[in-house]
């Protein structure tokens, strides 16, 4: 026979190519990944910026690869590009952390007081320990009715020298952090070391835990809250902002 034939009956005759599979539409990624087929578009012409800091505050340790967590070093680049950024005109700050490194916390904390730009906060589930510096750093502040915040004094894990260098340095650390709360917010010194050192409140530790309306009584926060207020007061305060560069607002 002919091998022209066989060449023929193998490019013609032979089994067909099987057909590749389609990849996965828009719609099926969304069910896929949120679970719903319509989710709300982000506008482009947005001028306000959503940083969320939760689980916990990842610092200058690892964390194992099951926890949840915010790492500052993602956190700190962010922060300067929205200080950079014109088409940011506010920051939005949703909290729901339990905590973590304490430097790493007020390095945070430190960025967001000193941004140009007009910036809220809410507390939402929880802002404990560490979190409530992160809290109070913004212009503005609110809690969730049913947030709490647990507020107590500054510990060590691991290998510590048991020398008084040791307690001296705790001592400062504590102090950097009531000065920074107690200097961005409306509570007083000894109020705050009162609910830091307060005994009975917590099972397992000595310290508070201020839930929703009580942090707003203590002046921790300036007001009970949602997105919807926290959203509100920020538009206000980005047009407030906007008289003053103009000179309409003194």
């Amino acid at each position: 026979m002919d091998e022209n034939f066989f060449q023929n009956a193998n490019e013609g005759g032979g089994s067909p190519e099987q057909p590749k599979e389609d990849k996965p539409s828009a719609l099926m990624e969304k069910i896929q990944q949120l679970g719903q087929t319509n989710v709300p578009q982000l506008s482009q012409d947005t001028t306000i910026h959503c940083l969320t800091i939760v689980g916990q505050i990842e610092g200058h340790l690892q964390l194992p690869p099951q926890n949840k967590t915010t790492k500052y070093e993602h956190l700190i680049p962010q922060i300067v590009a929205i200080e950079q950024n014109p088409k940011i005109e506010g920051l939005l700050v949703i909290l729901n952390t339990v905590g973590g490194d304490v430097e790493a916390g007020l390095a945070i904390s430190e960025m967001l007081a000193s941004l140009s730009k007009p910036t809220v906060s809410i507390v939402l589930g929880g802002g404990h320990s560490i979190g409530v510096p992160i809290a109070v750093s913004c212009d503005y502040s609110f809690i969730a009715e049913t947030a709490t915040m647990t507020i107590h004094p500054i510990r060590l894990t691991g290998l510590v020298i048991g020398v008084p260098q040791t307690f001296e340095y705790l001592d400062k650390m504590q102090d950097r952090v009531i000065n920074f709360v107690t200097g961005h917010s409306k509570v007083s010194e000894q109020q705050f070391k009162d609910l830091m050192f307060a005994k009975g409140n917590l099972t397992r530790d000595i310290g508070t835990n201020v839930v929703g309306a009580d942090a707003v009584s203590y002046g921790l926060i300036d007001a009970v809250g949602g997105v919807g207020p926290a959203l509100k007061k920020l538009n206000e305060l980005i047009d407030l902002n906007k008289g003053k560069e103009e000179g309409l607002v003194q």
